[in-house]
């Protein structure tokens, strides 16, 4: 059997790389999905060595089934991790829907901001800006707020899905969604790298540069 991990089963791993176990109840809750689709994907991630069930019985009832990633399966998912956000990044693109390629890009973006909303604060959406870009700075990734032309810009020099951008304006839609979140205010993109710009800037609609922190970090 292949080693690669079915595009499906990727989010099964990211989550057992997070908990030291779940049952197929955990799981199907936390993806949304039925216990027989859970059960599928454990079974596949079983044959390939990356997961293991251990059982624990309490009383006369029936087992209770754990499932955990096995020290491979924790090797490819730490090696490998960037390229299993590709992946499914890959898989999401290729939907055929149009609406429901936009809501699962819309709910990434979700899962996003709350990652991050606690990092991103201020009274002022130009302070949230300093902040995120703060942020991104952080994790090398490099982002500037640009004042030249008298309404702050938020500046991505570099890119932070160089492997998923590539001539791909999905993750664009994304970062924007992600960003509109964090900052709390509409945003306009003035340049891409897509385009041939020296980088992405976003900037706040004008009038919205005074708005509270309230809508900061917002989920719609």
């Amino acid at each position: 059997m292949s080693d690669e991990i079915v595009a499906s089963d990727i989010v099964v791993v990211d989550l057992l790389r997070k908990h030291a176990s779940m049952t197929v109840v955990g799981l199907a809750s936390a993806l949304d999905v039925t216990a027989t689709a859970v059960r599928q994907r454990l079974n596949r991630l079983m044959a390939q060595g990356y997961v293991e069930r251990s059982s624990t019985k309490a009383g006369r009832g029936r087992p209770s089934h754990f499932y955990s990633l096995t020290s491979k399966g924790r090797r490819k998912a730490g090696s490998n991790f960037g390229d299993l956000a590709v992946a499914l990044w890959k898989e999401i693109v290729a939907i055929q829907d149009a609406a429901v390629r936009r809501f699962l890009i819309q709910r990434v973006s979700e899962r996003l901001a709350k990652a991050y909303a606690e990092r991103v604060g201020g009274a002022s959406v130009e302070q949230r800006m300093e902040q995120l870009a703060r942020l991104f700075r952080e994790r090398r990734v490099a982002f500037s707020v640009d004042r030249a032309s008298g309404t702050p810009q938020l500046k991505a020099v570099s890119c932070p899905y160089p492997d998923l951008a590539d001539r791909d304006r999905n993750i664009c839609a994304m970062e924007r969604q992600l960003l509109t979140r964090l900052l709390g205010t509409r945003l306009s993109q003035r340049e891409c790298r897509l385009d041939g710009d020296a980088c992405c800037s976003f900037e706040p609609v004008a009038w919205e540069l005074s708005k509270p922190a309230s809508g900061a970090a917002a989920g719609g």
